[in-house]
């Protein structure tokens, strides 16, 4: 038969050829189809198939050429199959390159799938989508075409991946959402700046020092936790009345009160000496506000040692606390001792008298009493100081008493001011009034001797000599004097 078929003309030739692919692919269609319908026949079978097979392919390899309709129908297949591989791009990225020219589809690689990256162009659009991987061996990579005048304009920065250049979908290969990272850092720098804008805030309103203060405040813990900290033997706690009293107190001397303190020089810098002040107020807070001031504008921050009645300590939490901060009975054996000892003791002769004098016989002084403390001063051979305190009487002014409810409290009186007991609680807060201490220059008893005690004419002398002292001061401060409140 194949002899034959050489034997023919070229048109019977044409012919043969094509009646043989036809056979051939035939063929291989109907092997196809019985493969998997009978996997279980006979050997022979397949053999002769396969020397059937071999015969007639045998001729068409021999063949110079092909025909153009299989050289087509195989670029058809080729074409298909490339599309098939191909995955689908939509939009921008698609369509158009960074230099403007149209992508051309390559072919899919056999090894591995190709990935797609997004690379921003000049303009800060994205450009083309470029598949990168292993390309079919023999393949050139094609350069991209470049305008004239590319050179000549600038190049924009590109922009971070993670912000979208279009007002529809985010391209491929950009984030929307910042990530966990970025959202710490935010976090982390507003706490940052939140802290040092509290810091600034409490460091304004504590004033100048308060870390100063502060590290004060956990030292005297620590002490107080392991009791190294001194009492004196007449219950005096300087630990305590520094770091716990005298912080409350200053506020309201500082802040409230204003107080403005003069003629501090008199006052001996480590001697013993007696300060004789007057009393007012109804409530006898200047004796504590007098005892600040000394100390806070003394230069060797000296304690004054106030000489209180009986009724401070019967209390049960002013009697403690006025121990701590060194006060004691009013006794002439507990004042001449402290003065022997150098120590500043501090004493108000007025008594419950000057403190609950009704409002309209302020800034009046009361009697001194019989001289007690000028022969306590004498026996201990220590100077007097006046003291003078101007703007205490307007702290609670008393307009009237209740001497009845005194009576059944036990009180020397039951004061009743504008706003107390009218407002309560809130009218225990006392009014801002300026207050001015001056000290007056010392009253020397040294030069008597201690015999000079003794004499009561030279003791009442004294007294009245203290007594009017205080009296003009007060008047030439009350003059000078511009406001109540300023």
């Amino acid at each position: 038969m194949v002899d034959s078929t050489r034997a023919t003309s070229p048109r019977t030739g044409a012919a043969t050829k094509k009646s043989a692919a036809t056979k051939v692919s035939t063929s291989k269609t109907a092997a196809a189809k019985k493969a998997p319908a009978k996997k279980a026949p006979a050997k022979k079978a397949a053999a002769q198939k396969a020397g059937t097979k071999k015969a007639v392919s045998a001729p068409a390899k021999k063949a110079a050429r092909p025909s153009a309709v299989s050289a087509a129908a195989d670029r058809a297949g080729g074409e298909r199959a490339r599309r098939r591989s191909t995955p689908l791009l939509t939009g921008p990225s698609a369509q158009v390159s960074g230099t403007g020219a149209a992508v051309r589809p390559k072919r899919a690689s056999t090894s591995r799938k190709p990935t797609l990256t997004v690379v921003p162009g000049p303009d800060g659009a994205p450009t083309a989508a470029r598949r990168t991987g292993a390309a079919k061996s023999g393949t050139r990579r094609r350069p991209p075409t470049r305008r004239a005048d590319s050179a000549a304009r600038p190049v924009a920065a590109p922009r971070p991946a993670n912000i979208s250049t279009s007002h529809g979908t985010p391209e491929s290969g950009q984030a929307v959402v910042p990530g966990l990272a970025e959202l710490l850092s935010v976090l982390l720098s507003a706490g940052q700046m939140t802290s040092r804008t509290l810091g600034l805030a409490a460091g304004a309103a504590a004033g100048e020092g308060w870390e100063r203060r502060f590290t004060e405040t956990l030292h005297f813990l620590q002490r107080r936790v392991k009791g190294d900290y001194a009492v004196d033997d007449f219950g005096f706690d300087e630990d305590f009345t520094i770091h716990t009293v005298f912080p409350v107190l200053r506020l309201l001397k500082d802040k409230w009160f204003r107080i403005e303190v003069r003629g501090i020089e008199n006052i001996p810098a480590d001697s013993g000496a007696l300060l004789v002040s007057n009393h007012s107020g109804t409530v006898a807070i200047d004796s504590v506000m007098t005892q600040l001031a000394i100390h806070d504008a003394h230069p060797q921050k000296r304690f004054l040692r106030m000489l209180g009645a009986d009724l401070v300590f019967q209390l049960p939490v002013v009697g403690d606390v006025a121990r701590k901060t060194g006060a004691t009975l009013a006794s002439a054996a507990d004042a001449d001792r402290l003065m022997r000892g150098g120590e500043l003791v501090g004493v108000w002769p007025e008594g419950f008298k000057g403190v609950g004098k009704p409002f309209r016989e302020r800034y009046k002084l009361q009697r001194f009493g019989r001289g007690g403390f000028v022969s306590a001063a004498i026996k201990a051979e220590v100077p007097i100081i006046p003291c003078s305190v101007v703007g205490a009487e307007e702290v609670y002014p008393m307009i009237g008493n209740m001497k009845t409810v005194a009576r059944l409290l036990g009180a020397p009186y039951a004061p009743i001011t504008p706003f107390f007991p009218l407002l309560g609680p809130l009218g225990l807060i006392p009014l801002p009034s300026k207050w001015i201490i001056e000290f007056g220059e010392p009253i020397d008893t040294a030069s008597l001797g201690p015999d000079a005690a003794d004499d009561p004419m030279l003791v009442f002398e004294i007294t009245d000599q203290v007594r009017e002292t205080i009296q003009q001061t007060l008047y030439s401060v009350l003059v000078t004097r511009r406001s109540v409140f300023f």
